[in-house]
């Protein structure tokens, strides 16, 4: 099978990559490399006038003439080389805006993709109109849009997620849903705002390359390290602000007998090599399952504070934690804090637990069998 993943920004694509070469397909990415991770994509699209003057100039145009600049530089660089996108047999989209476009480039784009290729599928791994809706419309839903609706963060750095309430990326999606064979959930998160729609086609985990990503027992001896990244992008919707609460109260309560690295938009490099060094791991209070980044982390055995409801728990039929459920309470995480740091011995098994579950529930060749079932489910003819 020849398939073209269209987007990444999570390292979902690049292991999903990995796991279908691995089973003998042919694929190809296509997209931005997304910023200081930088990510291989096959077909790069350089984001243009996106910083500096550049970028000054860019917003005055669009402000006056309502045209995204960026987004035409984009539509070029993908006409020049659209010949390359013709022919697989599956193609499928990171999000409704993998290209980062305004809808009428988008929407050129997208054509063209639907039109040249077998079958399209959409993913939801992350915001989209469909998922922003049922957040909007359900505020108890545990997702970082309870921060917004609180009065926490403004509209302007909420912009990422508000685009999909405008009538544009409606009709976007509208033209997206009447051209793609099926949605695929990449976790919890998205699965539920789903489960009635007549184009879901069921949850597929992220996919997870554990050949990469070496597992480290947790050895604990004077000192437990915790780890605190903090994308000041992201500070409110990930609850960081509660982990920092929590952090200043254990520092305190544990003095020597904790070391907390707290880090705040550092290069990716440095990220990593303090991120190895620590014991447990701060993702985010806003999830009900877990994100790429704290899957990575419990596939390394650390103990990770991410989503871990209800529903993740009845999904994979788990009877002992395989993470800790991040709540934005700080009472409640201080309390979780304290009882890693007080039961040592109970952290080292929920490191080998963790990555027990990674290894069967996200191993990269399971799930890009997973994606082959759904792909292969229907027929459509050019």
């Amino acid at each position: 099978m020849k398939v073209l993943l269209v987007g990444e920004f999570s390292r979902l694509h690049n292991s999903l990559k990995e796991g279908l070469q691995e089973l003998g397909h042919e694929v190809y990415i296509l997209g931005h490399q997304d910023g200081f991770k930088n990510y291989p994509v096959d077909f790069p699209i350089e984001k243009i006038w996106d910083n500096g003057f550049l970028k000054k100039i860019k917003v005055t145009v669009n402000a006056i003439f309502g045209l995204d600049i960026s987004s035409y530089l984009t539509y070029l660089q993908f006409k020049k080389n659209k010949s390359k996108f013709t022919g697989f047999d599956v193609v499928q989209l990171v999000n409704e805006n993998s290209f980062y476009c305004q809808y009428y480039y988008e929407k050129k784009i997208l054509d063209f993709l639907f039109k040249n290729n077998l079958k399209t599928y959409l993913l939801s791994s992350g915001y989209d109109y469909l998922n922003v809706k049922y957040c909007f419309e359900n505020p108890n839903y545990k997702s970082g849009i309870q921060r917004y609706l609180a009065g926490r963060i403004n509209p302007k750095s909420f912009g990422n997620v508000l685009k999909f309430r405008t009538s544009s990326f409606k009709k976007l999606h509208q033209f997206i849903y009447s051209n793609i064979q099926g949605i695929i959930a990449s976790d919890i998160d998205y699965h539920i705002p789903l489960l009635i729609n007549s184009k879901y086609s069921g949850l597929i985990p992220n996919a997870i390359n554990t050949v990469k990503i070496g597992f480290q027992p947790l050895t604990i001896s004077d000192t437990i390290i915790i780890f605190h990244g903090i994308n000041e992008a992201n500070y409110y919707k990930k609850g960081n602000d509660y982990f920092e609460k929590a952090l200043h109260i254990i520092e305190k309560k544990y003095e020597s007998t904790v070391e907390i690295i707290t880090t705040r938009d550092i290069p990716y490099s440095t990220y990593i090599n303090l991120y190895n060094k620590a014991h447990i791991v701060l993702d985010q209070t806003y999830a009900n399952d877990q994100g790429y980044n704290a899957l990575e982390a419990m596939a390394k055995g650390k103990v990770v504070f991410t989503g871990a409801e209800d529903e993740f728990i009845a999904y994979y039929n788990l009877n002992e934690r395989v993470c800790i459920n991040a709540l934005p309470d700080v009472e409640y995480l201080v309390n979780e804090l304290s009882y890693l740091i007080e039961n040592p011995n109970e952290m080292i098994a929920i490191g080998k637990r963790a990555r027990t579950f990674i290894e069967k529930e996200h191993d990269y060749i399971k799930i890009a069998e997973k994606y082959l079932q759904v792909w292969n489910s229907k027929t459509t003819s050019y």
